[in-house]
């Protein structure tokens, strides 16, 4: 079984997100990027002790033929989007994300313009999201975000089941699949509502996180969309990584949603069920106040995939350019004293 990559670990203060569309001809470049993110990672975490520098590392399903021949992860494929009847969930360009998280913004910066400077010319960042924590791991609608989130650090952990994948695709063991999204939040009219009914859009209250009971949880707040339950009442979960983001100057605030699963399955039902709605709801009323503006899906490898990249496709290998070699400089001319003026030649004396 391989290592996964850091996906388990807890939630840090700090986090640096990049997506990224691999330009044509860049491949090669990236190839060798995707490489060296694990040395590049430890030379900067190690200058750092403590800040913890982790990189979660994900590609997208077009940008997987065009780095990678051989096996290809099962259930890769292109996010879908939603169009609801109200609220629509769209799907936006991105072959690489970069989840960089740390202890502190400093370790994570560095490595983002690394990963930027090995980047340019050969690919285009689309979406450069700054996350952090806020109080009491609260989003910025003010309630905590991921108390669900199953536990463990481990792959047989609760955590790890969800999040990783197991024994069905084996040459992907231990890998993962993570569904993005950004969420910005109309924060003048959230504020407008009373506490109480943010708490019956949410399904929790707000200030101590409980889930409100079943007898006064609307089925259409939050909490009761996102819960997948199977027939035999097995409650199907993700792993969540949401980071609180923001801008004063340009009046954007928001969450950036990161799912990790061993089946993007999962999470796409939920997704349907907050935009396409269920038998009890319309939509997920959370939507009424949070737009997504990017959707992407990636596959998370795991972590010894890096050490040994599968081989080039052959295409790519072929349109590989080759540098013609260098002519031999020419030796220069023996100066006659002609000028090169006509065939005068002038003999040597012996």
């Amino acid at each position: 079984m391989g290592q996964p990559q850091p996906i388990l670990e807890p939630l840090t203060p700090a986090a640096h997100f990049l997506v990224a569309t691999i330009d044509p001809g860049g491949e090669a470049a990236v190839r060798d990027l995707l490489a060296e993110l694990p040395g590049l990672r430890r030379a900067i975490g190690f200058r750092l002790p403590g800040a913890g520098l982790g990189c979660i590392t994900g590609i997208g399903s077009a940008a997987w033929d065009r780095l990678f021949a051989g096996p290809r992860p099962a259930e890769l494929h292109e996010f879908p989007g939603y169009d609801g009847p109200l609220h629509r969930a769209p799907a936006t360009a991105g072959d690489l994300i970069f989840h960089i998280r740390a202890q502190a913004h400093d370790a994570c910066f560095e490595l983002a313009m690394a990963i930027g400077d090995r980047l340019s010319g050969v690919a285009t960042i689309v979406d450069e999201t700054v996350g952090f924590r806020y109080f009491e791991q609260r989003d910025l609608l003010g309630f905590v975000d991921g108390t669900e989130n199953p536990e463990g650090a481990l792959p047989e952990s609760d955590a790890g089941l969800a999040a990783l994948i197991g024994d069905g695709d084996p040459d992907f063991t231990c890998g993962s699949y993570v569904i993005v999204q950004k969420y910005l939040h109309d924060l003048t009219a959230w504020r407008a509502l009373p506490v109480q009914e943010q708490e019956r859009v949410i399904g929790r209250t707000k200030l101590e996180d409980f889930e409100l009971g079943d007898d006064i949880k609307p089925p259409d707040s939050h909490i009761a969309v996102n819960q997948v339950i199977e027939p035999d009442g097995t409650e199907r979960e993700i792993l969540r990584a949401n980071m609180p983001f923001g801008s004063i100057r340009e009046g954007e605030f928001g969450t950036y949603f990161v799912g990790y699963s061993a089946t993007p399955r999962t999470t796409e039902i939920m997704l349907e069920r907050m935009f396409l709605g269920t038998d009890d709801a319309t939509h997920d009323r959370i939507l009424d106040f949070s737009t997504a503006v990017t959707g992407t899906l990636f596959f998370v490898p795991p972590q010894d995939f890096f050490d040994d990249l599968p081989a080039a496709p052959v295409e790519a290998v072929a349109a590989t350019p080759v540098e013609p070699p260098v002519p031999e400089p020419a030796s220069p001319p023996v100066a006659d004293g002609s000028l090169g003026i006509g065939t005068l030649k002038r003999s040597r004396t012996v």
